[in-house]
């Protein structure tokens, strides 16, 4: 088993890259637009039209190593294994970290899958052995915490702000929560739909 640390980045002023070809591709930049990237640079080819919507600077060929520098992380998707090889390489040379969809021992990281409710988020990785498990588990993960959340995160939020601004300690916070948690009920499980 390889060594990971779930991390989650603050991509804030920070350029990515998608390199690819067809709906791999655009998979891997619609993961990237909803995270809120705001500076994407689209290497594709085989694109059948869809990157003309893409907010994105978009280069209808594959990278160079120059192309690279300055990228925070770079995608890479639906290529052949020399080709992503290659790309992945010239990425690292540039500093960036890197996932090669499909290719684990090209990867610095796995891509997981993800629910998004607000400032919530939810993952689950496999570790990039078992994708369609982790599809199975993302699936059961919506069931079960809903659009309501994205208030219940807020609520939680506004009640740690105040906690804090009374000066209470960390260890109380954590205990103020969890009885407001439990006291409202979210985390009875819902059957699924």
């Amino acid at each position: 088993m390889r060594s990971v640390l779930p991390i989650v980045l603050d991509i804030a002023n920070r350029r990515i890259a998608v390199v690819g070809r067809g709906y791999a591709a655009l998979q891997r930049y619609e993961y990237v637009r909803d995270a809120g990237v705001e500076q994407i640079s689209l290497y594709v080819i085989d694109q059948d039209g869809w990157a003309c919507n893409a907010e994105a600077a978009i280069y209808e060929r594959l990278p160079v190593k120059a192309d690279l520098e300055g990228a925070a992380v770079v995608l890479i998707a639906g290529l052949v294994v020399e080709e992503a090889t290659r790309i992945a390489a010239s990425a690292r040379a540039a500093g960036a970290l890197v996932n090669v969809e499909d290719v684990p021992h090209l990867c610095d990281f796995h891509v997981p899958a993800i629910v998004r409710r607000g400032d919530l988020l939810l993952t689950v990785s496999t570790g990039g052995k078992a994708p369609g498990l982790a599809q199975k588990l993302k699936v059961h993960l919506q069931t079960q915490f809903g659009s309501e959340w994205t208030a219940r995160i807020r609520t939680v939020a506004d009640a740690r702000a105040r906690w804090r601004e009374e000066g209470r300690a960390k260890a109380e916070i954590t205990r103020l929560t969890n009885e407001l948690v439990d006291r409202e009920g979210w985390l009875k499980a819902r059957e699924p739909a």
